[in-house]
């Protein structure tokens, strides 16, 4: 008999053709589907799903139940897609799952997939590190909710950094979350993309300020499935790319000896 295998597939931020294809691949290829129908889109399923397979959708069901289906998968042979939702290493609830498919001695494998992060990014036509403005990107979310915050790993304290944040599963209580951030140091004039089911047939993407972040909410309802992209690279212009400088030299190019001049005189003088 074979051996049983279970692949945790990321399904992407919603619309269908954000799967990766080697996700599509898995769920193809599968006996079980299991998927959060609240979470993930029906065609990121039923497109590639096998005419016979069956589709299980847990958010009808427990974490002993998605359990009892690994363990029918390492009994009998089958091959289980577990899809999730944006990227399986991102507030998945994925470990536990994978822990356990382990000590089943079932395969077990791990497909990534496309935050709603960069999706939001992508669709607010917005790069996240922008030269000299932010480098960094802090993924996050507001302490307070299900699940508890190590007590390091406070908003304000991110916030101190002056970067750019991805901040998930806050909408219900944006007030909060704006008074955590001005306590780390983002004025009021921050920038925000207010991100709401990106690449949903009903997604709603608002630019706005730090101050008018929770009326924004309130006024489009705005209390689950949605990110906050907050940080002066938001609003800051793209700067020349050092990399694509015809002064700039790698593995593949020579400089341009005058533009090299050129470029290492601005490094100084910055």
């Amino acid at each position: 008999m074979e051996r049983g295998k279970v692949s945790f597939v990321g399904a992407g931020p919603g619309a269908a053709d954000l799967i990766t294809l080697r996700g599509a691949r898995r769920i193809a290829e599968a006996d079980v589907v299991i998927w959060a129908a609240s979470l993930v889109m029906a065609e990121c399923v039923t497109e590639h799903a096998r005419p016979d397979a069956e589709l299980v959708d847990s958010s009808q069901i427990a974490h002993e139940d998605v359990l009892a289906l690994y363990r029918r998968a390492a009994a009998e042979g089958l091959r289980i897609a577990r899809v999730h939702s944006g990227d399986p290493s991102l507030w998945g609830a994925v470990q536990e799952q994978y822990d356990a498919a382990e000590e089943l001695g079932l395969e077990v494998e791990i497909v990534p997939g496309v935050s709603a992060f960069g999706a939001a990014a992508a669709v607010a036509g917005r790069e996240l590190t922008i030269p000299e403005v932010a480098q960094s990107v802090v993924l996050t979310r507001l302490e307070g909710g299900k699940t508890p915050m190590p007590p390091k790993e406070k908003l304000r304290e991110f916030a101190r950094h002056g970067t750019t944040m991805a901040i998930f599963l806050s909408a219900a209580r944006s007030g909060q979350m704006v008074t955590e951030l001005r306590a780390g140091g983002y004025a009021d004039d921050t920038p925000v993309v207010v991100a709401h089911r990106t690449s949903w047939p009903d997604e709603l993407t608002l630019r706005c300020r730090l101050d008018e972040v929770e009326q924004v909410c309130k006024e489009h309802k705005l209390w689950r499935h949605t990110l906050f992209l907050v940080g002066p690279a938001l609003g800051a212009a793209g700067t020349r790319s050092h990399l694509y400088h015809p002064g700039h030299f790698h593995t593949f190019r020579k400089p341009d000896p005058a533009a090299r001049k050129a470029l290492r005189a601005a490094r100084r003088s910055s």
